[in-house]
């Protein structure tokens, strides 16, 4: 009985012991590292591909057999396409979703091949010796796999549209199903595939959609030079404008206006008798993709990495920190607060940073629509009325090129890669700017302390406040004492004093300068940083601008944009292809017209409509740099007598032309003097 009493009380006395030990003193048991291992999803990537490019084959097979079959029943057709032309880029009246979504879906696959461990689906577990040769190869081998979905969108046949459904459902379908299968991936972080995969998944979503929209409705015939957008764009180019309203005080526009005016200008809005280049709409749409990828990559690179670093400080830190002579606070576990605070006030100023760089990287691309549509087509001066000088500092030929040729190709991967690059340059330093703003004025003003910036600037506040006084004298006294104003004009009175001023405030101009270039470093460096994602706008000066790569890209780009998809050009040759085409209608129209203008009087007012219209046209038409080698008198120049900076010298034989133009009017109903005035003018 005592032996049991005993061994009972050291049993209690230990069991209270650990109870309060355990609730004071222990430490909470810290999660497991989730360790996510390589899955391999039941639909095998390499089965898929091998079967996939077998049905991709025999489509396209398919595909060529029906064309050619198709040429040789009709013959000549407009518009007819093959196999081997994946898309008329220079066509302006197409529908671009499909293009655009085959681009975005093979920018979107290469994207992650830059950390992917197997370039190729064909090889697992690649040797490092030979990755980099894997993915030279899958740049190639993955715009050849989804090339049959864009040529079942050019044939404008039902059957195409039948093969890239299925093309694209089966793409979809079995991208869905590894996904669900394998979620997680060791790669980066563990939903970085899953994401990437996202715009994958929207372009082949889309394009299963539109495959089966453009089933329903059937192949549609007003491609190119059928379609009534190039004629609608020479009426509105041809409609006669009122007169100009005098410009007085009351029309100039208001303060508030003129802020409003700001933010529109950064906003597209679309217009009926302007439709954007292909290239430049797939350019657009890459883009948009590139931002996506580039923003997921810099994520996910950076902020499970400052997760892991905030889970793991522990007292240790506040060794690490006396070691460096840092001392936050005698209690240890303050110190653990305050670091764990300060990490993720580092978290946030980097999320802020690459959200700006966001937001910075998408209004840059509007904007850049928005000039674009402003250099073809200006009311006053643009690429459409020949103004080269509205993208260029000299004055050249819009003649295509061996340099625009190429540069009109890679557009669309220049602008990936520039707003790329620009998304992580803004990022960086947006960091940095956020960083000071927060850990050197924010936080030393919530808590009291540690102002170093309020200090220095509080101890310099004499000679800012020296400088403000003198910068406001030189503006007072220019304004009062040394201008004058007699009869509606300025000038110079009180030059003594001028002279006296200049001289004694030469030390503080000399400190003012100093602040000016400095400011004018940073103010340089941030327009750089803004606009380092655009290609539209060179980041040097006008004289300099050629030297600028991106830039250059764009300019001859848009030369050969506007030298081959002219609207009024496009007109002009429709109208000749229907006369050719169709037996001679269009062209039987023409004549009953002008037999109608002999025969009836016209009115005065009609007469000098048509005079002015024809006249627009002539000059539009003689100064389209497409048809330049086609006149007659171009053609008849010796070799010595070239065209000089891509213009011909005019002589007597365009007047004879110029003056033919307006025979059949003048024949009709001899203008008057104002009449003969307005249509020289034109």
């Amino acid at each position: 009985m005592n032996h049991s009493k005993v061994e009972l009380e050291p049993f209690e006395y230990s069991y209270y012991d650990y109870s309060d030990w355990y609730s004071n003193n222990a430490e909470p048991t810290k999660p497991p590292i989730e360790v996510i291992l390589p899955c391999d999803p039941t639909a095998d990537e390499t089965l898929f591909h091998v079967c996939m490019l077998s049905i991709s084959l025999v489509v396209m097979l398919i595909l060529a057999v029906l064309t050619r079959k198709n040429k040789f029943c009709q013959g000549f057709t407009r518009g007819s396409s093959s196999i081997f032309s994946p898309n008329n880029f220079l066509d302006q009246t197409q529908e671009k979703g499909l293009v655009m979504a085959v681009f975005g879906l093979v920018f979107s696959k290469l994207a992650v091949l830059v950390i992917a461990p197997d370039p190729l689906p064909f090889c697992k577990d690649t040797p490092e010796d030979i990755k980099e040769y894997m993915k030279i190869i899958s740049i190639f081998y993955y715009p050849v796999l989804y090339y049959p979905l864009l040529v079942c969108g050019t044939l404008q046949r039902r059957t195409g549209y039948v093969f890239g459904a299925l093309l694209s459902f089966g793409h979809f379908g079995v991208l869905v199903w590894q996904k669900f299968d394998c979620p997680k991936t060791p790669e980066i972080y563990k939903y970085y595939a899953l994401l990437a995969t996202l715009p994958q998944l929207a372009c082949l979503a889309y394009m299963c959609v539109q495959f089966l929209l453009l089933f329903v409705k059937g192949p549609k015939t007003d491609e190119d030079l059928d379609s009534s957008y190039y004629t609608n764009y020479v009426k509105q180019l041809l409609k006669t404008k009122s007169s100009a309203v005098s410009s007085s005080s009351a029309d100039k526009p208001t303060l508030v206006q003129r802020i409003l005016e700001v933010p529109r200008s950064y906003i597209y809005t679309p217009e009926k008798v302007f439709r954007f280049p292909l290239k430049l709409a797939v350019s657009v749409f890459v883009a948009l993709v590139a931002i996506y990828h580039a923003a997921l990559l810099l994520v996910v690179l950076v902020v499970p990495t400052l997760h892991i670093v905030r889970a793991g400080i522990d007292e240790n830190i506040a060794f690490l920190l006396l070691g460096f002579g840092i001392v936050l606070s005698d209690d240890r576990m303050e110190v653990v607060r305050i670091v764990t605070f300060y990490t993720w006030l580092l978290e946030v100023c980097y999320l802020c940073a690459m959200t700006l760089s966001c937001v910075v990287s998408l209004v840059m691309l509007m904007r850049s629509l928005v000039l674009h549509r402003y250099v073809t087509q200006s009311p006053t001066w643009g690429l459409y009325k020949g103004d080269i000088y509205s993208i260029s500092n000299s004055q050249k030929s819009i003649c295509p090129s061996k340099a625009g040729v190429v540069c009109w190709m890679g557009l669309t991967g220049y602008q990936a890669a520039v707003v790329c690059l620009g998304m992580a340059v803004q990022t960086v330093v947006f960091f940095i700017c956020f960083l000071f703003l927060v850990f050197l004025i924010i936080i030393p003003v919530f808590h009291g302390r540690n102002l170093f910036v309020f200090e220095i600037a509080g101890k310099a506040w004499p000679a800012w406040l020296t400088l403000t006084l003198v910068t406001l004298l030189q503006h007072v006294t220019a304004k009062f004492a040394f201008i004058k104003k007699e009869a509606g004009t300025r000038d110079l009175k009180n030059r003594d004093s001028l002279f006296l001023l200049t001289y004694l405030l030469f030390l503080v101009n000399t400190v003012l300068g100093l602040i000016v270039a400095i400011w004018r470093m940073v103010i340089t460096a941030l327009f750089n940083i803004l606009h380092l994602g655009r290609v539209d706008i060179s980041l040097l000066h006008r004289t300099s601008e050629s030297y600028d790569p991106a830039y250059r890209y764009y300019t001859q780009f848009l030369r050969v944009e506007v030298s081959q998809s002219h609207p009024v050009m496009k007109a002009f040759c429709g109208l000749l292809q229907d006369m050719m085409v169709e037996g001679g209608r269009a062209g039987q129209k023409i004549r009953d017209a002008e037999e109608g203008i002999q025969v009836t009087t016209l009115s005065k007012a009609t007469s000098s409509r048509r005079i002015r219209a024809r006249w627009q046209l002539m000059y539009t038409l003689v100064n389209n740099p497409s048809l330049l080698g086609s006149r007659k008198h171009f053609q008849t120049l010796q070799p010595s007598e070239g065209v000089k900076n891509g213009t011909p010298k005019r002589g007597s034989e365009e007047e004879e032309a110029c003056k033919a133009a307006a025979e059949p009017v003048q024949a009709a109903t001899p203008p008057t003097s104002q009449d003969q005035t307005d249509g020289d003018s034109k």
